[in-house]
């Protein structure tokens, strides 16, 4: 039961990062202020060194992760691309990322809770990526 709740754990991990990375690169290009940039910047580098554990970790287990819901990420990309055309500032972007960081972050726990028989190491980096959605989201008020 512990190998296959880290395993779940693991895919869904590899998932949300990999959301993570590609919510990130379809707004940066969009973005005006320089401070909201490194934001996403260091954010999207956090998710890249969670991403090397998770895969690292699946690769252990001889399991070849997990990919986006195409029908979340489909419908992500057009709402992202939608807003911008509607109205491309700092303040739409924020509010995207928001969105995204918050499904996120419910997401996650809910894994957490569900798979409660995961290793320790396995539940420490969902735990992280949960942090990582957070401080972002926090971090981006200001430009809301």
């Amino acid at each position: 039961m512990i190998e296959q709740d880290t395993v779940k754990l693991l895919r869904e991990c590899d998932a949300g990062v990999q959301m993570g990375i590609s919510s990130i690169e379809d707004v940066e290009q969009y973005v005006g202020s320089e401070a909201f940039k490194k934001y996403l910047t260091d954010c999207k580098q956090e998710h890249q060194k969670l991403d090397r554990e998770i895969q690292q970790l699946l690769d252990r287990y001889h399991d070849e992760g997990k990919e986006p819901n195409p029908l979340a990420k489909g419908m992500s990309w057009m709402k992202t691309n939608v807003k911008l055309s509607l109205n491309e500032s700092d303040g739409t972007i924020a509010d995207l990322m928001t969105d995204g960081c918050n499904m996120g972050v419910k997401s996650l726990n809910r894994y957490l809770n569900e798979y409660k028989a995961a290793d320790e190491v396995s539940k420490d980096i969902a735990k992280r990526l949960i942090n990582l959605e957070e401080r972002l989201a926090i971090d981006i008020r200001q430009f809301l």
